[in-house]
């Protein structure tokens, strides 16, 4: 006998939801305190908010050429969680420019959920290293 396998699986809005604009999970909303630090970054630095995962509001400065990134506690931004590598991935300035680069991790860089070896990023773009979803936000350029 064939048994018919349908979705049991239903969204229904959250409570109050109501006329409300509803946010979905790739809408990036600041804090007053994360868009103040933000409108305050020096030129030339950017800003890496966790949108989502272990850490969820922790903010990292990104004001070097180079800024490391995984589970190994020598990393300049230390995400700790099993699903991050020791050594994940490095954010790089070059002139007004950054990018991320996956540095050889077991389970990828994402960049607006498509794996990445590397990537320029461009304010609002969204970085996803193992379970930490990081939103970036660049400082005003350099003169």
């Amino acid at each position: 006998m064939s048994e018919s396998r349908e979705s049991t699986t239903m969204r229904f809005p959250s409570v109050g939801a109501g006329d409300h604009f509803e946010a979905t999970e790739t809408d990036h909303v600041l804090t007053r305190a994360d868009q103040a630090t933000v409108d305050a970054l020096r030129p030339g630095t950017a800003l890496l908010v966790v949108l989502r995962g272990p850490n969820t509001g922790a903010r990292f400065l990104l004001d070097d050429a180079s800024v490391t990134s995984g589970r190994h506690p020598d990393s300049d931004i230390f995400l700790d969680d099993v699903t991050v590598s020791r050594k994940h991935a490095v954010f790089t300035r070059e002139g007004d420019t950054f990018s991320v680069r996956d540095v050889g991790s077991l389970n990828g860089t994402y960049l607006n959920r498509e794996r990445i070896e590397e990537s320029a990023l461009q304010t609002g773009d969204e970085v996803q290293i193992g379970k930490f979803r990081l939103v970036f936000y660049a400082g005003r350029p350099q003169s």
